[in-house]
């Protein structure tokens, strides 16, 4: 192996050697794409014969109770790796390569290009209710990191290879090649320019190929059965594009709240993959099509057969027509968000990429069936079943360009595509009203941690005040004379000067306030720091965020705040020091 390693090194060594820096980068997005895009292939047919091996037909008299255990013991042995191998140190979702590309140079750690695939695979292949997409992200952007790392490849370039990686993987996943380069532009790649497209194309045909190479159809989400697109069922699509905007909002709002309260839970991780595994076990005995990623019952319903979907639950005997069957489909569609959570929260790894898709599809089936059966008008099931699909995805990760292109390569056609922009559009500006950041960057945006589309808002939040905050200002007492300020002044090159009484701060004294009283000696005595120092503009701790900073520095005009922790004086922090550390951290960042 060591051998092998050698070889690669010096090959690409060689081969930078005669390129250009151009040419160089293209190399370098074939291998990233190449190896995200197997790597991605392995994980699909690693959680495909997990799945099948589990639910194999093994005669037993109530299969459904081993569909209840499984996603227990995926749970758990993805807990067990996190803790043993990793030692606890696991960060899951897109939001980590987000986190990672704004403030820490995108550079993503090396046991991230295979820890996501191991947990991934043993939560969604033991039948967890997640998605593969987000760990395939994950992964494909930390095989590009670490290629750019490893061969020295700098800050943009190396931020590039992070979008190919991702590209690759998702490209890989769906065998949708157009989908995956638009993903790492809408998600990850917000401002990169035109010459970026090259790679990125090239990287996600790589993983593309690879999947419809070694992937069979099975193993894929496709559709073959699609009607004629009727331009009269517009104002349908138009009402679908209005609700799958609502139910995205639903699903980010329940989704990070179920997701909060797992994080706040004061459980050891084994307590919650009991309470989470439970909870999965009670849902899917009533909601079946709950167990895994759920492709199949997509499939399923676009095929206009929904009965298959509960054959296992032990409400299968109470569904007998068809106002109780869209009501069981309207409650597994809102029990898979919180199933995600659950399964996420109490130890698995998995995305809302996959989820998405399966409320979307449950969402158009819902709605066209109900048409259907109020007899207004005749629908194309498996057309609203698909297009409702992308509305959600669109709405969820605010990425319509992304959810209209995947629908339309795995439907093999843009047959949709009129539909697909009407619901994906119509869907996006509902959830982005109520919602302005996707799910993946609102936790990140609440802290003032990262707005990936705004580089210069990146550096600064990358900024920690705790580390920019100055100690040397000289200290004085509220009842010091101002003959006794006047000498400290003589001794200092500040012009600030707080005012402290036992660890308190109590007020500042600012240079420019007591120049008119500065050289009036007959004053010196008579005068006190407490009758002339006046309270500071705001207060700043040291664990606050850059983004409420500067806001405060803008909305003052100060130059100067001072920094308490738990009410005691620490220092000051200046806006200039601000701005040196800002231009030092982009210096670095262009030459890295």
């Amino acid at each position: 192996m060591n051998t092998f390693l050698k070889l690669y090194e010096i090959l690409i060594s060689w081969l930078r050697s005669k390129l250009t820096p151009r040419q160089t980068l293209v190399f370098s997005s074939v291998i990233v794409g190449f190896t995200a895009g197997l790597f991605a292939v392995l994980l699909k047919l690693a959680v495909f014969y997990i799945h099948h091996f589990i639910t194999h037909d093994y005669n037993i008299d109530y299969p459904y109770l081993m569909y209840m255990v499984f996603p227990t013991i995926g749970i758990f042995l993805s807990v067990i790796f996190v803790q043993y191998h990793l030692k606890g140190r696991f960060r899951k979702g897109t939001a980590n390569v987000l986190h990672a590309i704004a403030k820490k140079s995108s550079f993503l750690k090396k046991d991230q290009m295979y820890s996501h695939l191991v947990t991934s695979a043993l939560t969604v292949g033991f039948g967890g209710s997640a998605g593969l997409e987000a760990p395939i992200v994950v992964t494909g952007a930390a095989i590009g990191s670490n290629f750019g790392k490893t061969h020295k490849i700098n800050y943009n370039d190396r931020t590039l290879l992070v979008g190919c990686g991702a590209a690759a993987g998702i490209a890989a996943a769906f065998n949708s090649p157009i989908a995956g380069v638009l993903f790492a532009l809408e998600v990850l790649l917000a401002d990169v320019t035109i010459s970026a497209f090259i790679p990125l194309i090239i990287a996600a045909a790589t993983g593309g190929l690879l999947s419809k190479i070694i992937l069979q159809e099975s193993t894929l989400l496709t559709f073959k059965s699609i009607s004629p697109f009727d331009y009269h069922n517009v104002p349908y699509y138009l009402i679908l594009g209005l609700l799958a905007g609502l139910i995205s909002v639903y699903y980010a709002r329940v989704y990070l709240k179920i997701d909060t309260l797992w994080t706040r839970g004061k459980f050891n991780v084994y307590t919650k993959v009991l309470l989470g595994g439970s909870m999965l076990a009670i849902l899917i005995l009533f909601f079946p099509s709950l167990f895994g990623e759920g492709y199949e019952s997509i499939k399923i319903l676009s095929g206009d057969n929904p009965e298959k979907l509960f054959e296992n639950s032990i409400l299968s005997n109470f569904l007998s027509n068809n106002c109780l069957i869209i009501l069981f489909i309207l409650l597994t569609m809102f029990f898979k968000t919180i199933a995600a959570a659950i399964t996420i929260g109490s130890g698995g790894n998995g995305g809302n990429f996959a989820p998405s898709l399966f409320v979307g599809a449950y969402l158009g089936f819902a709605f066209a069936k109900t048409i259907n059966f109020l007899e207004i008008t005749s629908l194309s099931i498996s057309n609203f079943t698909i297009v409702s699909m992308a509305g959600v995805l669109s709405g969820v990760m605010h990425a319509p360009l992304t959810a209209i292109f995947l629908i339309a390569e795995i439907t093999g056609g843009y047959e949709l595509m009129i539909p697909l922009m009407i619901v994906s559009s119509s869907s996006y500006i509902i959830s982005k009203y109520f919602e302005p950041f996707s799910m993946d960057l609102k936790r990140l945006a609440i802290k003032g941690e990262i707005f990936t589309a705004d580089k210069d808002r990146n550096i600064l939040t990358s900024l920690k005040t705790s580390n920019l905050t100055e100690t040397d200002f000289q200290i004085v007492s509220p009842d010091e004379t101002l003959g006794t300020l006047i000498k400290t002044v003589a001794n200092s090159k500040r012009n600030i000067f707080p005012v402290v009484s036992n660890e308190k701060l109590v007020g500042v004294v600012v240079i420019d306030n007591i120049r008119e009283i500065m050289f009036k000696h007959e004053m010196y005595d008579t005068v006190f720091v407490k009758e002339i120092m006046r309270e500071p503009f705001a207060i700043i701790t040291p664990e606050e965020n850059m983004d409420s900073v500067m806001k405060k520095f803008d909305e003052t005009g100060a130059w100067n705040l001072p920094v308490l922790k738990d009410g005691k004086y620490i220092g000051f922090i200046s806006k200039t020091s601000i701005f040196i550390h800002y231009r030092n951290r982009l210096t670095k960042r262009i030459s890295e």
